[in-house]
Parts: C-alpha cells; structure tokens; sequence
C-alpha cells in the first residue's frame, strides 16, 4: 500500500517545517487516502490524540513513527513541543481518533499556534461522519446545515442546547455518545416531536444502522432494540419550512406551559419561575416573560367575568 500510496500521491510537494492535519478513517479502515497514507509515510512525528489508538492504525499501515500526545488536556504544552519539531524543519502530522482533527476533535489550538507562528497548516481530507450522514438523510428540502457537534454533558446547559436546536429551521447535525443517545432522544422528541431525524450508528463499521423517523418515535426506537444504543452517534434533524418552524416554536411554549401552570397556581412567580426552570433546564428570563404571559392571561380572564 505504501509503494501505491507513493506513486498516487507522490507527484505533489510536501513541503518541509510544515502541519499536516490528516483525517483518518471513521471506522473503516479501507476509507484512508493514499495521499493521507503518503503523507503519515513522510512526516518525521505524529500528534494525535490517543496513542494506544493511533499506533495499531499505523501498524496496519506498515508505518513507525514517533508520536506526541495531543489531547484536549494538554493540547496547549504538546503544541509548544509540535512547533520546535517544525522550527527545526520537520514535517509533522496531526490526527485524532477518527475523522478530521480540530473539528469536535483536538487539533484547533495546535493549527492556530503553528499557522500564528508562520508555519504552513496543509490540510489532508477524509472520510467524514458528518459528511456522510447528511448524504444519506434523504433530505431534499435542506440546501444548508448547521453542525452542532457534541452537547453540553448534563444539567441546565444541555436542555437548553437541545430547545435551541430544535428551534432552529436548518438542517442540523449532532454528534452523540452512547451512553447520552437516550437523553438525546427524549429531548428531542419533547421540543420537536413532528420533526424528521436521521439516525446513523457507527457508520463504516460493520454494524453499522441509519434509520429516518419522527423526534416523537426516537426514544420507542431506541429501548425496542437494546443494540441500537451501542456505538457512536449522528443525528441529523432534517429541515424544516416557516410553517413547521411556527409549529415547533409552539410546540415548544405548550410544553413549558404544563410545567408553569401548576406551579404559578401554588406559588408565587418568581419561586414557580426558578423551579420550573430548574425542572426543563430552559432559561429564566424566557421562563419568566412566559409566566407574565399566563398570569396576565389569567388576570384578564377575570376581569372579563361578570360581577
């Protein structure tokens, strides 16, 4: 592989005291460049981020090379030792796990640093698991998208992450872990449960699963099959038009009603806000202009009573 790598690819320059910012397969191995392998079979040292993980992958591709460390702990101390391999004229490559490094993945501080130094940043693209799922969501209506990446872990941050989401028209990308995917799909399915979502599970991989469906089906989806919650996760929600968008936004007040009408029946409304926001994690001042809303509604109502 290494001789065709070479002959593919070795027509181009590679240029010495440069970054090489390398992506590497999602989980296929078959899906390398050879320009990528080209380029790992010249560099004199490869940054990525888990070394127990990249090393088997070079072996496999018949490579040894030394490697640095660089992960999302100590990507700021490794990217001083990558810059004086480069001052002293080095080639040095950068790759993560899976997929593009510097994107949900270490490597962004590393290129700036380098690039900030004067040093050339050349990029090697790959196989990409966003990429490949918007190419097999079957969605027509979205010309755009947004990527989100991984959420917010837990708490107050990731609710609000998901309401913000769910609102938004474009088609939208989200990574998701395993062992996250069903508060994902019990999120989802509460702010947009009309919307149309593309699950795809370890893409490239041998197990590999995509399936389309309403946010309402996800979290039934998921529990009906325990395997269908093993392996790593992108969900696309697919575009939505004006209208739907009208009825999302809805959707959405209808479902932080049920939790404010009850409380600001017992409690006063500042007391009922911070509890309810505590509840939905949705934030308090649009919690708070809500409860405005149904209490004037409510004050309305009875002045329009007879006396």
């Amino acid at each position: 592989m290494l001789q065709a790598a070479a002959e593919v690819a070795g027509d181009q320059h590679y240029p010495l005291g440069a970054l090489y910012v390398v992506a590497t397969p999602i989980g296929n191995l078959a899906d390398i460049s050879f320009r990528a392998v080209h380029v790992l079979s010249l560099v004199d040292a490869i940054a990525c981020e888990d070394t127990r993980h990249s090393a088997p992958l070079l072996r496999r591709l018949g490579l040894d090379k030394p490697l640095i460390a660089l992960h999302q702990h100590n990507e700021r101390a490794a990217s001083a030792a990558v810059l004086e391999r480069l001052a002293r004229g080095e080639r040095v490559a950068c790759i993560s796990d899976a997929g593009t490094p510097a994107i949900s993945d270490p490597g962004a501080e590393l290129v700036g640093a380098a690039r900030a130094a004067g040093y050339r940043a050349v990029p090697i693209p790959g196989a990409s698991s966003v990429i490949a799922a918007l190419s097999i969501s079957g969605d027509a209506a979205g010309s755009d998208f947004s990527f989100v990446g991984f959420l917010p872990a837990r708490g107050k941050e990731r609710a609000s992450a998901i309401e913000r989401i769910a609102a938004q028209p474009a088609r939208t990308v989200v990574l998701e872990a395993p062992h996250r995917i069903d508060d994902l799909a019990d999120g989802l399915a509460r702010f947009m449960p009309a919307r149309t979502v593309t699950v795809c599970r370890e893409l490239t991989k041998q197990f590999e699963g995509i399936e389309s469906m309403a946010a309402a089906d996800f979290p039934a989806w998921l529990t009906a099959d325990p395997h269908r919650q093993r392996g790593e996760f992108v969900v696309v929600l697919h575009a939505i038009g004006e209208r739907s968008a009208a009825d999302a936004a809805h959707t959405a007040v209808e479902v932080h009603d049920k939790t404010l009408r009850p409380l600001l029946a017992a409690l006063p409304l500042k007391q009922a806000v911070a509890i309810a926001a505590e509840l939905t994690g949705v934030g308090r001042n649009n919690l708070y202009a809500r409860a405005l809303e149904l209490k004037r509604a409510e004050d309305d109502a009875g002045d329009s009573l007879p006396g």
